[in-house]
């Protein structure tokens, strides 16, 4: 249990401060919380390596059962424009998470005897892909209006460049763009912690 509670621990204070910090917005495209969203999969990453998969997959439970308890507290808090989290948002937000998390921690296993780095760089970019599908699509795409017929998401769907440089296509896919390249940034960048606290937790690991 001991070994478990600081990757709870840490998953919760990501999963939490994610849900905080995506109320902000980081220009025009990005909100605050893409930036602390990536660290899950660099505990996730970090449990399975020095602790296996199985632990890595309490983690994960652990990380889902916060945000479901983040999206029901946002669903009682009003905006200007209604409750903070709806229930598309909620949806896709746990779904993403679940399954990307698992499937980061079933691609790092098969991988897991290679190089060092390619592990954890393969799963957490296949991990993020898929994450950052799975949400936006659920949470805004004009197909899924039935999940939430209340649920007014024309404004992420209004036609615009992508990115406001590119090919004309609804918001949301600018925004999952965006998103989307943070990650993989992230992804490479959490090479150099990831090394250095499985080096400390393992000092055999070489």
């Amino acid at each position: 249990m001991t070994r478990l509670l600081p990757g709870i621990a840490a998953m919760a204070a990501v999963v939490v401060t994610s849900n905080i910090l995506v109320q902000f917005l980081f220009g025009q495209w990005l909100t605050w919380g893409a930036f602390t969203y990536p660290i899950a999969f660099l505990v996730t990453d970090v449990m399975n390596r020095v602790y296996g998969p199985a632990l890595a997959r309490k983690v994960v439970f652990a990380g889902f059962l916060t945000g479901v308890i983040c999206s029901l507290i946002g669903t009682q808090i009003h905006g200007e424009f209604g409750p903070l989290v709806t229930l598309r948002i909620a949806l896709g937000s746990g779904i993403a998470f679940l399954v990307a998390q698992l499937l980061d921690i079933s691609v790092f296993n098969s991988l897991r005897d290679g190089s060092w780095w390619r592990a954890p760089l393969v799963s957490s970019l296949v991990g993020s892909s898929v994450d950052t599908a799975l949400f936006f699509t659920i949470a805004f795409s004009a197909g899924l209006s039935g999940l939430e017929p209340g649920n007014d998401v024309s404004w992420a769907n209004e036609a615009l460049p992508m990115l406001g440089i590119g090919p004309v296509a609804p918001l949301w896919m600018s925004l999952a763009v965006a998103d989307w390249g943070v990650k993989l940034a992230l992804a490479m960048i959490a090479l150099v912690p990831f090394r250095m606290i499985v080096r400390r937790l393992t000092p055999q690991v070489a």
